[in-house]
């Protein structure tokens, strides 16, 4: 492997193509991407339009930015208005609005908010920093979440006191659990996120096809990457067998990255979780545990929320999450919500569905 080439052949595209085409015969499967990467590819690409008179994409709650509870992001803008903090954050949860705010305007009104590239330049604030409580706001599933978890270990053990985590991170398989057995959603196979696969292994879905009979693949983000998982997907619909295949072996094992497991499991432990859209879903959050509950931010700072928090009104983001509703469906999409002034943060983030259908869906073509 050399160059990205080999990923965007449009022979090779086409052959994909027809082969899927050849084994779906005559039905037309309902096929859920989870990741947002995937969404934004899908897109970019016209793999749907490509595919649309067989396959029926829907998008999932993949993109972490997006299924961020308000709740949750209200509680980060709270820390961002407080003395003597530094909210340290990576730079795509800066512009998602909460009740009434964001960490944009909290820095606007003269919040101490950081963007950084990594949880080393936030233990750096921190150093360079020692009368100020600098937070490092976790989000992100099983791909960001050991790299974080190897900060709070560095802290520890460089004495770096100043320095703790709001841990908003979430663990997938839960929610395509809590997703399927709320029965609104109906699929007959998954495009397994690849970037956390690359963690957790593709063993970590073999429960879908046990249990659900839904059959699963993994997938990268190149255009014959998903190609060519959806053409596995396909013939295990067609042999009625469903599985879990690799379409990304160049990244996913079945048992993953032990060593970045290994990092999770000593600074987190398993916790409710809340999702936007979805709800509190057990199991599907990481809490940081005992050993390391110092630089848990809530074990350091009262955190004030004298107000409740609510949806942007006319929002449709959770519905599209559960992959019940497009964004096509929403009043605001393309008109009062656009990328340059966002109402939710599926139109915020880069991995947004609203984003993705506003760059490459057409903003106001509703056949697409």
């Amino acid at each position: 492997m050399k160059y990205i080439d080999e990923f965007r052949n449009s022979q090779t595209a086409l052959r994909l193509v027809a082969d899927i085409k050849k084994h779906s015969g005559d039905k037309r499967w309902r096929l859920m991407e989870f990741c947002g990467s995937h969404t934004v590819a899908i897109f970019k690409f016209g793999i749907r339009q490509l595919l649309e008179d067989r396959i029926e994409m829907l998008s999932g709650p993949g993109c972490p930015v997006c299924v961020t509870s308000v709740r949750d992001l209200d509680k980060s803008i709270a820390l961002a208005k407080m003395p003597n903090v530094i909210i340290t954050t990576f730079g795509d949860l800066l512009r998602v609005p909460s009740s009434d705010s964001s960490l944009q305007q909290a820095r606007a009104d003269g919040g101490d908010v950081r963007v950084v590239y990594s949880t080393l330049d936030a233990l750096d604030i921190a150093k360079n920093n020692p009368a100020k409580q600098v937070v490092f706001i976790g989000i992100g599933f099983e791909t960001t979440a050991p790299t974080i978890a190897a900060s709070i270990i560095q802290a520890k053990q460089e004495k770096i006191d100043n320095y703790s985590v709001i841990s908003l991170h979430k663990v997938t398989p839960p929610v395509t659990w809590a997703l399927l057995d709320s029965g609104e959603t109906d699929i007959d196979g998954i495009i397994c996120p690849g970037h956390v696969s690359t963690i957790i292994g593709s063993d970590a879905w073999r429960y879908l096809p046990e249990k659900y009979g839904i059959a699963c693949a993994v997938s990268g983000f190149e255009p014959l990457d998903i190609l060519y998982c959806i053409d596995l997907l396909v013939k295990q619909l067609e042999k009625g067998k469903p599985k879990v295949d690799i379409a990304y072996p160049r990244a996913v094992s079945p048992q993953g990255n032990v060593h970045a497991l290994k990092l999770m499991d000593e600074v987190f432990e398993l916790a409710p979780a809340d999702w936007r859209g979805i709800g509190i879903v057990p199991g599907s959050g990481l809490k940081i545990n005992e050993q390391y509950a110092a630089f848990d931010v809530e074990n350091r700072i009262v955190i004030p929320l004298d107000k409740e928090s609510k949806e942007a009104k006319g929002c449709i983001c959770g519905d599209i999450l559960r992959g019940v509703r497009t964004p096509f469906d929403c009043k605001l999409f393309g008109k009062g919500c656009t990328p340059e002034y966002p109402v939710g943060p599926c139109m915020v983030s880069s991995e947004g569905t609203c984003a993705a259908y506003y760059h490459y869906g057409g903003a106001d073509d509703k056949t697409r």
